[in-house]
């Protein structure tokens, strides 16, 4: 019985971390996006993409190709080639 409950408390531990982990994946035509927000938040900060108090934003393909995502990894050096991001 108390190899059953530390089973247990184990599988909830691993699911808490997986959730926690705050991945999010856009569905496109042209391959999925991955974005990971917690390595986001941990490297650039609430401020770089949250205005004020940190709330939920929308994505759209205008916001992610042109004002927040591939100008922010342009302005860091990064590659923006489609395949950067989209991964089929």
């Amino acid at each position: 019985m108390k190899k059953l409950f530390v089973v247990a408390l184990l599988v909830m531990f691993a699911a808490t971390i997986a959730y926690a982990s705050d991945v999010v994946t856009y569905e496109a035509k042209n391959g999925n996006v991955t974005f990971d927000h917690k390595v986001h938040g941990e490297k650039l900060g609430c401020d770089a993409c949250h205005e004020g108090t940190p709330a939920k934003i929308e994505v759209s393909k205008d916001m992610a190709h042109k004002d927040l995502c591939k100008s922010c990894h342009k302005s860091k050096g990064m590659k923006t080639g489609c395949k950067t991001c989209h991964v089929k």
